[in-house]
């Protein structure tokens, strides 16, 4: 379907299909069999200018919304969510230092993450506080100059990869979500660490680790916003964030479509292609259907989120849940159309069958986000 997109958004889109299509698919599998972290193509990444997608122009940004980088994650994720993850784990951690971060932070860490030069990663999850996004237990405690750190982080994106890092922390328990605080931390601090690459069902092409903090300390102007406002901080940045996970899974589910349509009209059986049964057409078009209807709830939730960024809670919720159950299932159903071929490794189905999982469980897990939508409309009936 034509969504009406500008000379400068379908340019994003063809640089980003590109970039998938001939520098991704060729070594997708070889990068998930090898949990290899593809900095080869964030750098391509880089030097076509994807990364500086959401940042604000007077960093060294395009200073596009919400609907610019879900356009190209939708592309990326076409090819490989793990490379899609990888990549836009970069504006997770970039999001709070442009939603709360002081002129310095702003000045000091964007435009290095808006040019590629250095990754970004975000550290919330623990070991105790996962869907409990208030429960985390990793503290700050201020000493002269320095905050010192101490806590650990869980299955963090980009973890020991990225250079800049923003994490949450406790700075007045007493105060529960309310004493939490947002952190700038760099590699290299002292008393940071990481814990050792996590092996996962799919993703590989990521790094998942823990980050590690043993007496950590930071200069005290590495905070963001004021004391208290973490937990605030993460709410907009998870919002902000949500409609890219929803972009990778139409793009999942749009590459599972492609590759179970160019089998059914390759197989043959009973002395004709699979795809002329009707058993095969309606799977397909079921597919097919799910898709497109992903792709523009997706689409208007970013649209929408652009133009209301104060009001964004209920739609960021509502593309993400929709959008990653399409994936799952499509790229099931894709696996089912290829028969046994479907189930081999050397098929990219496979492959996309394992990585739609965590689109489900990550950023906040579709039951979780059903919980927010539901909390929404409570809200918008009651007045």
């Amino acid at each position: 379907m034509d969504y009406f997109l500008s000379e400068e958004q379908q340019m994003i889109v063809d640089v980003a299909a590109q970039i998938a299509d001939e520098k991704i698919m060729p070594v997708r599998a070889e990068l998930d069999e090898k949990h290899e972290f593809p900095r080869a193509i964030l750098e391509e990444m880089a030097q076509a200018d994807l990364f500086g997608i959401p940042i604000p122009e007077e960093y060294g940004g395009f200073g596009g919304s919400t609907f610019e980088i879900t356009i190209a994650l939708e592309q990326i994720g076409r090819a490989c969510i793990g490379v899609g993850t990888a990549f836009a784990a970069n504006f997770l951690g970039a999001y709070p230092i442009i939603i709360g971060g002081s002129e310095e932070l702003k000045q000091k860490y964007l435009p290095s993450i808006a040019a590629g030069k250095k990754y970004a990663a975000f550290g919330l999850t623990e070991a105790n506080a996962g869907s409990d996004a208030s429960g985390i237990q990793t503290t700050a405690v201020l000493d002269g100059d320095e905050w010192v750190i101490n806590g650990t982080k869980q299955w963090i994106t980009n973890g020991g990869e990225a250079d800049i890092y923003t994490v949450i922390a406790m700075t007045d328990k007493k105060k529960g979500a309310r004493g939490a605080s947002m952190f700038v931390l760099e590699k290299g601090d002292p008393g940071f660490s990481f814990g050792p690459k996590e092996k996962k069902m799919g993703i590989r092409a990521s790094s998942t680790t823990e980050l590690i903090f043993k007496d950590c300390r930071i200069p005290k102007d590495r905070i963001i916003g004021r004391q208290g406002t973490g937990f605030i901080t993460v709410m907009k940045t998870l919002d902000s964030s949500r409609p890219g996970i929803a972009a990778l899974g139409v793009g999942l589910a749009q590459g599972a479509l492609d590759e179970a349509v160019k089998y059914a009209k390759q197989r043959v059986q009973f002395g004709k292609p699979i795809i002329s049964y009707q058993a095969v057409q309606h799977m397909l078009a079921d597919m097919a259907i799910g898709v497109e209807s992903a792709r523009a709830l997706l689409y208007q939730c970013a649209r929408y989120i652009a133009a209301n960024p104060k009001d964004m809670s209920k739609a960021s919720s509502m593309c993400k849940v929709y959008a990653t159950d399409v994936a799952m299932k499509v790229a099931t159903d894709a696996v089912q159309v290829l028969g046994g071929y479907g189930y081999m490794s050397e098929y990219p189905v496979e492959k996309m069958m394992r990585d739609a999982k965590i689109l489900q469980i990550y950023e906040g897990t579709n039951q979780i986000q059903r919980n927010v939508i539901g909390q929404e409309l409570n809200r918008e009936y009651s007045r």
